[in-house]
């Protein structure tokens, strides 16, 4: 059996001007909002509920402060797919498992310090995780800023090496947006937003597609 898995992340309120293909699975790696209000989270509800695919699952963001600063509220909102925050489903056969965190930056949504506060939070991954959904990436991996500085997470390093996902789905680092296969790990950074200031120009990227083949057990990139 084959999956086709759509994948994206920081859509950042510019979620009606993507194209979004056809296929079985969503997945979405937070920040669909930009200021975190109820109604950001109510409009992106809406426009999942555009969508065909038989399945959606999202995590949130270090922009979707309702989800920290009122959580029922903001997950109540969420009809029209399945939210997960340190947690995991099972889809189609797959465990596919989400956690919003990242380091600490500005006093972001979703922010923890580097070292024991983030490692706690990647230890709660079980081993037998088939994707893994972050908002941030790991350290070294599509995590380069525009200075050159990488941003990853050392600790999400260190247990995605030891887990060893089929796919691990992040964003958070616009301009770091793309994949890379390291061992039986794909990597994708599926930030639609390819800047920071491209909300504010009105471009977005094309959402990316893998198939999941169950029977061989492994993710192919198909663009």
């Amino acid at each position: 059996m084959r999956l086709k898995l759509i994948l994206i992340s920081d859509t950042h309120n510019l979620h009606d001007l993507l194209e979004v293909p056809d296929g079985d699975i969503l997945l979405f790696a937070g920040d669909m909002a930009d200021s975190g209000t109820l109604d950001e989270v109510a409009d992106f509800n809406r426009f999942l509920g555009t969508l065909p695919h038989k399945h959606k699952v999202i995590i949130c963001g270090n922009h979707d402060f309702a989800f920290e600063r009122q959580p029922a509220e903001a997950q109540a909102l969420i009809t029209n797919a399945t939210y997960l925050q340190d947690e995991a489903v099972m889809v189609e056969g797959i465990k596919i498992y989400g956690s919003p965190w990242q380091p600490w930056f500005h006093n972001w949504a979703f922010n923890l310090q580097r070292g024991e506060e983030l490692k706690a939070k990647w230890d709660l991954i079980p081993e037998d995780t088939d994707i893994l959904i972050t908002h941030g990436p790991p350290m070294g991996i599509l995590d380069k800023i525009w200075t050159g500085k990488l941003v990853g997470d050392e600790e999400l390093t260190k247990r995605v090496e030891a887990i060893q996902p089929k796919l691990h789905l992040f964003g958070h680092i616009h301009e770091a947006a793309g994949q890379k296969q390291i061992g039986q790990t794909l990597y994708i950074n599926g930030s639609m937003a390819p800047s920071p200031l491209s909300k504010w120009r009105k471009k977005v990227n094309r959402p990316i597609v893998v198939v999941y083949d169950l029977e061989a057990g492994k993710v192919e990139s198909k663009g």
